[in-house]
């Protein structure tokens, strides 16, 4: 049985017409590039403004070559995308909009910025990703020292054996241990904290050291003689002790003066070497405080891969310095106590509150997994993008007016009502750029064009449907409501079958079809907004018998008249 068609009641029509008109007004306020003094909301409406790429407002176009030397050839691909996501959200964080960084070739990154024409503050941006590396000390070969070698260092250690005595002088004197490590300690994992080891248990430390704190000193108490290690000579206060888990733990303090082997040469500037764990193996960065000090200190949290490279470096290296390296400088060099299993590690140096909160900021907008080279600048002038503009807007303008013309000529009133619609359609569509907001390129506008001419062609569908019905004799109300009824199948699917590949586009394609393919699936759905609402209210309005009267306005014969 043929479906019954529901007619709705003038006064029903005309809340529909209502609500539409202020829909099309509040989007023209946004659109509208900048309100009157004393306009109503007129900061809400002037905070939107449309957003346009390089090739349309011009910016900075940067390539840069990553350095692989150090990188596997296996994982090289993952390491460039890494690198790719990270600048990417290091220049979102920074309010470029809608930056484009794409990968060339088997090592290279372009980055394009909207917007930024002072190439030097683009590279800036680039630049102050940070690279974050993990590294431990190279084993080196000892080799014998000559007899002068050997006296040389005989005469070092016995200087820093009076160095450590004049300390515990200095601290009977009731100077300061904290300030006197920080001062004269050679341990650069706890110079900084005051010489602070924190808490440990039986087995974390070298013997002697381990002797002194745990069966010699009381707690508050200081060794009165330099107690000698592997190390050098350490003068150590015993800060406190606790019971956990039933076994007893030590917190102490140490001011460490270094000596050299009389026997064999070691090296005397550290050779570091990389580990696998690196920035992109970050999961967070946080600021914390040091509850000891007060001092502030950054927290680094790994992900699981993270988690189990940081246990594997802190077991092959304990009672060894593990550096944390940023932008390849030694920000943290602490020694490994004890296996850290937990994927946790804490930078702690000179830092004062907004150093600390900074280098976290820009550890969690990403670290570079592999360092970057810039090989080629170039600035994109605004003259050339808005010659790219007015081009693209004159076009559409031409393509709006032609169609707008044809309609009228062919479809008459409803032609007229229908260019109507269109234009709220584009107020709508400029109206959502702007909120959202979408940066609007050249290929971003060519897709709002496409969707343009698919809103017109919703229209020819319905109004060659309610054409049909009406040269059946239909009534005008009922030939309306049936002709939208039996175009809409062929609209829904049309339209979807788009959306879909809208989706595909954006999900697999680079940001450039990625844009044309945003703007076409917003301009779709608008579109169906448009047809079936707005002009589909707009022809319930004709309803009447004065229109029924003249079928010529609906572009049929005039002789035509309404079958009552």
């Amino acid at each position: 049985m043929p479906k019954t068609v529901k007619i709705l009641t003038r006064k029903k029509i005309w809340l529909y017409f209502i609500g539409i008109a202020i829909i099309a007004a509040f989007c023209g306020f946004i659109v509208y590039p900048n309100l009157p003094e004393g306009f109503p909301l007129r900061s809400f409406f002037n905070q939107f403004y449309p957003h346009l790429g390089l090739d349309l407002q011009g910016g900075a176009h940067l390539v840069y070559q990553a350095d692989f030397s150090s990188i596997p050839s296996r994982d090289r691909a993952s390491s460039l995308e890494g690198v790719r996501d990270v600048i990417e959200r290091r220049v979102n964080a920074f309010g470029v909009a809608e930056p484009l960084v794409q990968t060339s070739g088997e090592n290279r990154l372009i980055v394009e910025l909207a917007g930024v024409y002072d190439v030097n503050e683009a590279i800036k941006k680039i630049g102050e990703t940070p690279l974050l590396e993990f590294k431990e000390m190279k084993e080196a070969t000892p080799l014998p020292l000559t007899e002068e070698e050997k006296t040389a260092a005989k005469e070092f250690n016995e200087s820093q054996l009076k160095k450590a005595k004049e300390t515990i002088v200095r601290l009977q004197l009731g100077e300061e241990f904290a300030q006197l490590a920080k001062e004269l300690s050679e341990d650069p994992g706890s110079k900084e904290g005051g010489g602070d080891l924190g808490f440990a248990k039986k087995g974390a430390f070298v013997a002697e050291f381990e002797d002194a704190i745990f069966n010699k000193l009381k707690v508050g108490e200081i060794t009165t003689e330099p107690v000698k290690s592997d190390f050098g000579y350490h003068v150590i206060k015993k800060v406190e002790e606790r019971t956990e888990s039933d076994q007893l733990e030590v917190k102490a303090s140490h001011i460490l003066f270094q000596t050299k082997d009389e026997q064999y040469q070691s090296q005397v500037s550290a050779e570091w070497q990389n580990t696998a764990l690196s920035g992109k193996n970050l999961k967070k960065a946080a600021l914390e405080f040091d509850p000891n000090t007060g001092q502030a200190i950054v927290s680094l949290e790994f992900d699981d891969e993270g988690q189990g490279l940081f246990a594997e470096i802190t077991k092959r290296n304990l009672q060894k310095p593990v550096a944390i390296f940023l932008d390849g400088q030694a920000i943290s060099v602490p020694t490994v106590q004890e296996e850290i299993t937990q994927g946790r590690a804490v930078i702690s140096g000179n830092f004062n509150l907004n150093e600390a909160k900074l280098l976290s900021q820009r550890l969690n907008a990403g670290a570079l997994p592999v360092p970057i080279n810039l090989i080629s600048q170039q600035t994109v002038g605004p003259v050339l993008g808005k010659i790219s503009l007015q081009k693209s807007l004159v076009a559409g303008l031409i393509g709006l007016i032609l169609v707008i013309i044809f309609m009228v000529v062919y479809y008459r009133l409803l032609g007229v009502l229908a260019s109507v619609a269109l234009l709220i359609y584009a107020v709508a569509s400029f109206a959502v750029f702007e909120a959202w907001p979408i940066t609007l390129t050249l290929s971003g506008i060519a897709g709002f064009i496409v969707s343009l001419g698919m809103a017109v062609d919703a229209n020819i569908l319905i109004f060659e449907r309610t054409k049909e019905e009406l040269r059946n004799g239909k009534p005008l109300a009922t030939g309306i409501e049936e002709g939208f009824l039996r175009a809409w199948p062929s609209i829904r699917d049309s339209n979807f079958s788009s959306l879909i590949t809208c989706l595909i586009l954006t999900w697999f394609s680079s940001s450039i079809i990625k844009g044309f393919a945003i703007i076409l699936g917003i301009g779709i759905l608008i579109s169906m907004f448009t047809a079936i609402t707005v002009t589909r209210t707009f022809l319930r309005l004709t309803e009447g018998k004065w229109m029924s009267r003249h079928p010529w306005l609906f572009g049929l014969p005039k002789n035509q008249s309404e079958n009552q």
